[in-house]
């Protein structure tokens, strides 16, 4: 028997505000624990929350780059559950009147487009963190209780792990590019839930959903969405039922795990929240948000590839992140070949990155030192060799490229009138280049070259040099 997937995902981002959404409390990750915290965290009685307009504005940025219909009056209500890491015992959310509807991510599977509907986005409060020590005793950290989440809700609209997987990829892309979150998923800013069932071909009537919670990679979405697409089968062609369920991903064997029957939205009793009013969203600031809109990631392709002729493989690689794709873009504005600077930024910088593990916000090289140093190179001041010298310098310590290659006396040696003797002598000096030159054997000029790089320290124009060397040869 023949089976069909059906899969949703609902997806947290972490908005990336200055403080929390219903206190004043700062907003940063890796901060000492209970340091970001105030009474309206700990849920102290009499406090009451106030809405940090910001996380409206942040959720509207989203709603707009994936087309969705931004409701005119929003409302946050109380899920009711308990958790020891959130000291209300209920969570504010928007049920009943969220954020935005209707949306839509367009993805590209195997060579075939397809368009993702999003049911819809709403805001709401994170809670806080367990930790469980060896010594017996657990620990709260309220540092993140009350930090905004932007939940994105899909429609059951995807059939295979394949489309989830490009789903995520397209979504967090979008995301990134609005600047609302940093989508960094080991840093649990994109959490991952995800449902999926499965249905005889054929049949309309849909499956019973089994959720998965917390999925902390893509390639993890992938592989338990493979394998609850085998296991629920087996259940039914055994002659079982699935059960409506929670599951988790174990890492280690590849299997999904049951952790507790699914609760229906019955369970929660949600109800508005009395202590904060309904909010009403003008289609002025909606309008007024639309023109602060960064550019997507799709508008900067075209660009990339259109205007600046860059190859399909560096455009793609200089947007894999915003940060990157920024980064090339103001080196290009303060005077970067955009080529040139492609190149550098998908082969140095990044290799420099990961080598030592860390973001671009984190090193010394600025868009700025990128552009003067590409044009140091364009106009013949430094060579390519003496290049990665500068490089290495500059993001190590943040030097100024020009100013380093006067200060270190790097500029490159053009001058034929000193070129030329030193040419001459080395052709002189090795008579068995200039016979394996003439029976044809090209890399006797690589020889010749490095022998008088070897001499000038590098600083020697390589074209100048080819070119004299070629000329003296040929009178041999």
């Amino acid at each position: 028997m023949n089976f069909k997937s059906t899969i949703g995902f609902e997806v947290h981002f972490e908005l990336k505000t200055k403080s929390k959404i219903f206190s004043p409390s700062p907003v940063s990750y890796g901060a000492e624990a209970n340091t970001e915290t105030n009474v309206i965290d700990w849920a102290m009685p009499g406090v009451l929350p106030f809405v940090n307009k910001d996380v409206y504005r942040l959720g509207i940025m989203v709603a707009l780059a994936t087309h969705a219909h931004i409701l005119p009056t929003t409302h946050f209500d109380r899920k009711n559950y308990y958790y020891p890491d959130s000291p209300k015992a209920y969570q504010i959310t928007q049920f009943f009147q969220p954020l935005a509807r209707d949306g839509y991510v367009e993805i590209e599977v195997h060579g075939k487009k397809k368009r993702i509907g999003i049911h819809e986005m709403h805001i709401e409060e994170d809670a806080g963190k367990n930790t469980h020590g060896t010594n017996g005793f657990s620990y709260v950290d309220l540092n993140r209780q009350g930090v905004p989440l932007l939940e994105v809700v899909s429609e059951p609209e995807i059939a295979d792990p394949d489309e989830g997987y490009a789903y995520l990829e397209k979504l967090r892309k979008i995301v990134q590019f609005t600047g609302a979150s940093d989508v960094k998923m080991e840093e649990g800013s994109m959490r991952v839930d995800t449902n999926i069932s499965i249905r005889p071909a054929g049949q309309k009537e849909l499956g019973t959903k089994v959720e998965m919670k917390n999925l902390n990679s893509f390639e993890h979405v992938r592989k338990s969405l493979a394998y609850e697409e085998k296991r629920q089968a087996q259940v039914l062609l055994s002659g079982g039922r699935v059960q409506l369920s929670t599951r988790r991903f174990d890492e280690a064997t590849g299997k999904t795990v049951l952790e507790r029957v699914k609760e229906g939205d019955a369970d929660y009793r949600y109800f508005p929240e009395p202590d904060i009013a309904p909010d009403h969203i003008s289609q002025d600031w909606i309008d007024e948000i639309a023109k602060t809109l960064p550019r997507s990631a799709e508008e900067r392709y075209s660009q990339y590839v259109t205007d600046f002729g860059l190859k399909d493989y560096d455009a793609k690689v200089l947007l894999q992140t915003k940060e990157s794709s920024d980064f090339f873009d103001q080196a290009v504005a303060a005077g970067a070949d955009p080529q040139l600077a492609a190149n550098w930024m998908n082969t140095q910088v990044n290799g420099y990155l990961n080598d030592n593990r860390v973001d671009l916000s984190e090193i010394k090289l600025t868009p700025e030192h990128l552009a003067a140093m590409i044009k140091l190179i364009k106009d013949g001041t430094i060579s390519s060799k003496i290049a990665k010298k500068v490089f290495a310098e500059t993001i190590a310590n943040g030097t100024d490229p020009k100013k380093y290659v006067e200060d270190k006396g790097m500029v490159q040696l053009s001058d034929t009138s000193v070129l030329a003797p030193m040419v001459k002598k080395v052709v002189d000096n090795n008579p068995q280049s200039v016979e394996d030159f003439k029976n044809g054997k090209d890399r006797a000029i690589g020889y010749l070259v490095g022998q008088i790089m070897k001499q000038t320290r590098g600083k020697a124009n390589p074209k100048v040099i080819n070119k004299l060397l070629n000329e003296e040869l040929n009178k041999r």
